[in-house]
């Protein structure tokens, strides 16, 4: 399932949700704001590395400190992913509970 199809199944299924608090609600639309977020940093990364891939592919050279700060936009945008995940996992489980 795509990013974007992840956040409209989990948006329609929210809005479906009639036991849900405001809180509850809220908390989930920042997530999700998040992720959106995430989503637009991981593409802006992949063009980039996509780009340097190219123009090493054709016998170019890449500063290397460019091509660190790609990778740690990465990291980080990957982190934020996971985070965002592990929020909405514990949120689950406790409405579960």
């Amino acid at each position: 399932m795509s990013i974007a199809g992840f956040l409209a199944h989990s948006a329609l299924a929210a809005a479906r949700d009639q036991t849900r608090t405001a809180a509850s609600i809220a908390a989930d639309h920042d997530v999700l704001t998040e992720l959106f977020a995430t989503g637009r940093k991981l593409g802006w990364a992949s063009s980039n590395l996509n780009q340097m891939t190219k123009t090493l592919n054709s016998g170019g050279e890449i500063d290397g400190a460019r091509i660190e700060e790609t990778l740690a936009y990465v990291r980080r945008a990957a982190t934020a992913t996971r985070a965002a995940v592990e929020r909405i996992n514990n949120r689950q489980m406790n409405e579960a509970a």
